[in-house]
C-alpha cells in the first residue's frame, strides 16, 4: 500500500471517490525499470484499490513513515466526517481528528506498529468534523517496503459500540453451539442440518457430526412432516410469533423414543446480500416431554373426576338401580372407551371361596356395536354368555381384580377373528376387564373395549375402570336387593 514516506498528495496520485491511492512509483516499481523504460500503467490497480477500500465494512486510514494520512475510505469519513481531499496529505491527526492534548500519544500508540511485530489494539477518542467525539477501537498494523523495512503503518477502525456489539454477537453464537442447555439446530434451505450443538446431538441420539447433511428423515422415525413443514414456512413467511410444541418419534441405538420439543425458529438470511437471502433456519428447542405428560395426566385425571362425578348425580335419579348402571357405564366410555359390556355371575353374587369353581356370566347391560348409543339393558332371558374357558372376563372373576387383554400386533383379519371369539364386537383391538365387588362378593364384570385407532390400556386406565366398576357394582347389588323384596 505505501512504500515511501512522501504525503500521497505531493506525489503524481489520482483520486478516485474520495480515496487518495498513488501511482505505481509510490509502490517502488519503478525502481526496478531501466532510466529509457516508460513508467507502466497502473490506473487498473489503482481502481481496484479505490474499490476495495471504498467496499471495506471498517474504516481505514494510512500513515507513510513520517506519519502522513496516505489513505482515507468512505467509512473513515462516514465515522468523522472528514472527507479523503480534507484528510489525505495532513501530518498526524492532532487539531483535526485528535485534540492536540491528547495527539502525541495517540499518534505514537498509532506509529509505533511500524516497529512492533502483528497487529495492535487500542482505544481512544477521536473528533468529527462537527467537533463531536467517537470512541473508537483500532487495529494497526506496519506497512513494509519491498525492502522489508518498514514503510508506513496502516490502521483499521470502528466505533467501539459497533465492535462490541460484533463481539456479543459471536459469543453469543459460540457460547449456543458449545454450552446451551437446549437443543440449537441450524438447517439449510435443503432441510438438512448443517450445524447442531451438543444437547441437540444427545437429543436425536447421535454424535455431532454423523447428523450434519442428512435428512430429518432418516433422523426421526415420526413427526418429520409437522417438522419440515414449520420449517418451510419459517424459510417462506418468516419466524412464527410463538414457540410451537412438536412431538416427534426419535431413533436411537436403544429404539425408538417419543418426545415434545417445544421449538422456536427464526429465518437465516444473509447480511451482505441488498435482498435478504435464506440461508436457512435457526431452530431452538428443549424436551419438555415429561412436563407435558404431566399435563396430560392432571387433565385426564381432572376429567374422569368430573364423569365420576357427573355420574353420580344422574345415577342418583333414576329410579331402577340396573338403569344407575348403565348411566355410569355411559359417563365412563367419554374419552376412555368405544365399547363396554356388563356382565353379572349367574345364579347370584359369588364368595372368594365360590370364585374358584367354574363360573358362568349372564349379559346384563350393554353398549351398541355398531353406531354409538346409550348402553341397553339386556333381555331378562338369563341365558349366560358363551366365554370359553380362560377368557378374560372368566379370569377376571378368579383373580378378583382388573384384567387387560390385547390383540397386540395381530393382522385386521386376524384381530377380527380374535375379537369374535371372544364375544366382542368386531372392531375390538384391546379390552380391559374389571370384577364388581359389593358387600364383600363377585357381582360380575365390567368389560371395556377400545378399537384399532385408539392406545392399548395402561395401569392407569385399570384404576379408574374399578372405580366406575365399584359405582356399577353398588347399583347392580341394590337391584339385586329390590328384586328379592
Amino acid at each position: 500500500m505505501i512504500a515511501r514516506s512522501e504525503p500521497a498528495c505531493r506525489t503524481c496520485g489520482r483520486s478516485l471517490q474520495g480515496v487518495q491511492v498513488s501511482a505505481s512509483r509510490r509502490s517502488g516499481t519503478t525502481d526496478e525499470l531501466g532510466p529509457d523504460e516508460p513508467e507502466r500503467d497502473n490506473s487498473d490497480g489503482s481502481d481496484l484499490l479505490a474499490a476495495l477500500l471504498d467496499g471495506m465494512d471498517a474504516a481505514l486510514c494510512a500513515f507513510d513513515a513520517d506519519g502522513v494520512v496516505t489513505h482515507w475510505n468512505r467509512e473513515a469519513e462516514r465515522i468523522l466526517g472528514w472527507s479523503a481531499d480534507e484528510a489525505v496529505g495532513r501530518r498526524g491527526l492532532a487539531g483535526w481528528a485528535v485534540r492536540s492534548a491528547d495527539a502525541e500519544e495517540v499518534e505514537g500508540r498509532l506509529l509505533s506498529a511500524m516497529h512492533a511485530p502483528g497487529r495492535q489494539v487500542h482505544e481512544f477518542a477521536l473528533l468529527t468534523k462537527d467537533g463531536g467525539r467517537v470512541l473508537v477501537r483500532t487495529q494497526s498494523a506496519a506497512v513494509r517496503g519491498p525492502d522489508g523495512k518498514p514503510a508506513g503503518v496502516y490502521c483499521a477502525f470502528s466505533e467501539v459500540h459497533a465492535q462490541i456489539d460484533l463481539e456479543r454477537s459471536i459469543a453469543l453464537s459460540e457460547a449456543l453451539f458449545e454450552d446451551a442447555s437446549w437443543g440449537v439446530v441450524l438447517v439449510d434451505v435443503d432441510l438438512r442440518p448443517a450445524v447442531v450443538n451438543a444437547h441437540a446431538a444427545k437429543a436425536l441420539g447421535k454424535g455431532r457430526t454423523s447428523v450434519l447433511g442428512r435428512p430429518l428423515g432418516e433422523l426421526l422415525a415420526q413427526g418429520v412432516e409437522e417438522l419440515e413443514s414449520a420449517l418451510q414456512h419459517v424459510l417462506a413467511e418468516g419466524a412464527p410469533p410463538a414457540p410451537a410444541e412438536v412431538w416427534v418419534t426419535v431413533r436411537t441405538s436403544e429404539g425408538e423414543r417419543r418426545r415434545c420439543w417445544r421449538s422456536g425458529f427464526l429465518r437465516l438470511a444473509s447480511p451482505l446480500a441488498e435482498e435478504p437471502v435464506p440461508l436457512g433456519v435457526g431452530w431452538l428447542f428443549q424436551d419438555v416431554t415429561e412436563a407435558k405428560q404431566a399435563e396430560q395426566e392432571a387433565s385426564l385425571l381432572r376429567f374422569r373426576a368430573q364423569q365420576l362425578h357427573r355420574a353420580a348425580r344422574a345415577a342418583a335419579e333414576c329410579e331402577d338401580p340396573a338403569e344407575a348402571a348403565t348411566v355410569h357405564l355411559d359417563f365412563a366410555l367419554a374419552g376412555f372407551a368405544d365399547h363396554a359390556l356388563i356382565d353379572r355371575v349367574a345364579g347370584g353374587a359369588l364368595t372368594d371361596a365360590e370364585t374358584e369353581g367354574p363360573v358362568r356370566l349372564v349379559r346384563v347391560a350393554a353398549t351398541p356395536s355398531g353406531a354409538p348409543g346409550p348402553s341397553k339393558l339386556a333381555d331378562r332371558a338369563g341365558l349366560p354368555v358363551r366365554y370359553a374357558e380362560g377368557h378374560p372376563a372368566l379370569q377376571c372373576v378368579e383373580r378378583v381384580g382388573a384384567l387387560r387383554a390385547s390383540a397386540g400386533a395381530a393382522s385386521p383379519e386376524q384381530a377380527r377373528e380374535w375379537a369374535l371369539a371372544r364375544q366382542w364386537p368386531p372392531d375390538a383391538v384391546h379390552a380391559l376387564c374389571a370384577v364388581l365387588r359389593s358387600r364383600g362378593r363377585t357381582l360380575g364384570v365390567v368389560t371395556f373395549l377400545r378399537g384399532a385407532g385408539r392406545s392399548a390400556f395402561e395401569r392407569s386406565d385399570a384404576m379408574y375402570a374399578e372405580d366406575v366398576a365399584v359405582r356399577i357394582a353398588a347399583a347392580l347389588d341394590l337391584a339385586g336387593l329390590s328384586d328379592e323384596e
